[in-house]
């Protein structure tokens, strides 16, 4: 039988998560800072106090919203042949957009360059069980006004599969959509095949953030795909019960998807979590922990509720090293993830809490990927794979390893990994003492290596480097402008505008 899901909550428990959201949105409302969005709320008939900038939302507007929201929908390549359908049913793995720094398999921090996003999208576009990038590398060696653009370049010069960023404020998403549908050839092309999936980061307790509201918009007039995912933590952002945390996370996923449902009926949205839990003993995020894995698991339940795909982080770990925690961590996290049904599943390739990525991590995750859907296959029992008559007629003096029966079945009964030694330890010493992490590492150079770019027009070059030259030209001032901000004095290179 296949594998049976793992779930953390009763139907009824559901409706009880999902009846003081309603309640918590209708009675208290979200914060809405920005007064186009708050006009957007109340030309639907929410009910906004443009003194306190609280917008309440009625049950009935909610409810409109989600039947709004699609089950599924497609994803697209660089090359429109390459498609994934992202729904309520399948289960994809991909990366996340936060790392800063890179940590190589022999310990060594550096900042994260261009170069390493550049290594990084051709990784994921090579290994089979990752579904595409997330804008995973902020590059520090390069201006932080640009790392939109310059990241959108490399996406099109080395991938195939879909790419992913963050919906980063209004001009800075307004560019990401601008130069992919220079790169897609033209508006209409990117919005009849979306290639963008957006992280929208919901701002806990129940705000919607100006910048990635405005992106967001950007994001839902072009019918790119968003995700709506809060980073709640109980025991400071939200209660520390992890029920009370749900209701809290459901309240603020759901007012971003009648947002951004509002502005585009029908906009395809993910039911999203990055929501854990804090260290009491010191208020830091400890996303690592296990009851990541169990809000994890209960919001993909609550997302298959509203028929709508879920968003989950895996993989996660608070550890600062490739070690025993690193791997515990994000092993029991991404189970948990992608055995609860989580549809779209991020953070691979990372620690520490997401800030840190590692190409050696992101080939293991592949692997670890390609194990669980394995678990999740279960045990297939019928006539053939019972093997009675295989049994009775084998004789005593043979085993089973010459037999007709194993070469036809030993491919996809059993999960076989060029990563994972089973040697004995002299045949282990005779191919070069190697650990898991140093053969991740040959992986990726031979990816690297074996790669081959994309191959672009000259006119597609010069239109993107007249673009970047463009944006590159830009005061800081133009991108805070618009969210109503003014912009820092010395903002740090190589992080999110």
């Amino acid at each position: 039988m296949k594998t049976r899901r793992f779930e953390v909550l009763s139907e009824d428990e559901i409706q009880k998560i999902h009846e003081g959201s309603l309640t918590v949105l209708a009675e208290k409302g979200v914060k809405v800072e920005a007064d186009d969005l708050r006009d957007l709320f109340r030309k639907r008939g929410a009910l906004v106090n443009d003194t306190e900038q609280v917008v309440r939302i009625p049950e009935e507007i909610v409810l409109w919203a989600i039947e709004q929201a699609p089950s599924g929908f497609m994803v697209y390549g660089h090359d429109p042949n390459f498609k994934v359908r992202i729904d309520c049913r399948s289960s994809l793995f991909c990366g996340l957009g936060t790392p800063t720094h890179m940590l190589d398999s022999k310990g060594n921090l550096t900042l994260a360059t261009l170069e390493d996003l550049r290594k990084h999208i051709i990784l994921i576009d090579d290994l089979e069980n990752l579904t595409n990038d997330q804008m995973d590398i902020w590059p520090g060696d390069i201006p932080m006004t640009t790392i939109h653009v310059e990241a959108a370049r490399v996406w099109a010069r080395e991938a195939r599969k879909p790419f992913g960023t963050g919906t980063l404020g209004y001009l800075a998403t307004k560019d990401t959509v601008d130069m992919t549908a220079m790169i897609v050839g033209g508006i209409d092309e990117l919005m009849k095949r979306p290639r963008l999936v957006g992280i929208c980061s919901v701002v806990s307790p129940l705000k919607i953030d100006t910048a990635q509201g405005h992106g967001m918009k950007v994001f839902a007039e072009h019918n790119q795909p968003l995700i709506m995912a809060p980073e709640a933590m109980a025991g400071t952002t939200a209660p520390v019960t992890l029920a009370g945390l749900l209701v809290q996370h459901n309240a603020e996923v759901l007012a971003h998807i009648t947002l951004a449902q509002i502005i585009n009926p029908g906009a395809p949205v993910l039911w999203g979590t990055v929501s854990t839990v804090a260290d009491m003993r010191t208020g830091n995020v400890a996303i690592g922990s296990f009851e990541t894995g169990l809000i994890t698991a209960a919001c993909a339940q609550i997302a298959r509720y509203y028929n709508i795909p879920s968003r989950g982080v895996g993989g996660t770990t608070d550890s600062k090293l490739l070690d025993v925690q690193c791997g515990f961590e994000r092993m029991m996290n991404l189970f948990a993830a992608y055995m609860s049904g989580i549809n779209y599943i991020t953070c691979m390739g990372t620690l520490e809490r997401t800030v840190v990525g590692s190409h050696e991590l992101m080939v293991l995750d592949n692997e670890i990927a390609g194990m669980l859907k394995r678990i999740a296959r279960g045990i297939e029992v019928n006539d053939t794979t019972l093997a009675v008559d295989l049994i009775k007629n084998l004789d005593w003096s043979e085993n089973y390893m010459n037999q007709m029966h194993t070469a036809q079945h030993f491919r996809s009964e059993l999960y076989l990994s060029d990563l994972i030694d089973h040697n004995p330890r002299d045949a282990w010493e005779s191919a070069g003492s190697k650990g898991v992490l140093d053969r991740c590492a040959d992986k990726v150079e031979k990816i690297i290596a074996n790669h081959k770019a994309n191959k672009l027009s000259g006119e597609l070059e010069s239109k993107m480097q007249k673009f970047i030259d463009e944006v590159a030209a830009r005061p800081l001032e133009e991108f805070y402008k618009y969210e109503g901000m003014e912009a820092p004095e010395s903002p740090p290179a190589g992080l999110p505008i």
